[in-house]
């Protein structure tokens, strides 16, 4: 796979390697310069919830959610 880089200086990850990964608008990334000719970039942050079903299903008892008696939230205004 290839990509190029744009006069902005952007890169974009193709498709299949943003579905692979999970990729999200707002990922952070660090870029290390291996050599000259070569540079890795690691996702410095997970997704959220990431594992937390596994996590939630492994508990040793049934676990259930309570109902909400009242919902305080409101959208945001920008």
């Amino acid at each position: 796979m290839t990509t190029v880089l744009s006069q902005k200086g952007q890169l974009v990850l193709p498709a299949l390697v943003r579905e692979r990964l999970n990729l999200a608008p707002g990922d952070d990334f660090e870029v290390t310069i291996e050599d000259e000719d070569t540079l890795s970039l690691r996702r410095v942050t997970r997704p959220a919830n990431r594992g937390l079903v596994d996590l939630l299903l492994g508990c040793p008892g049934s676990f259930t959610v309570p109902p909400r008696e009242r919902d305080d939230s409101r959208p945001l205004s920008l």
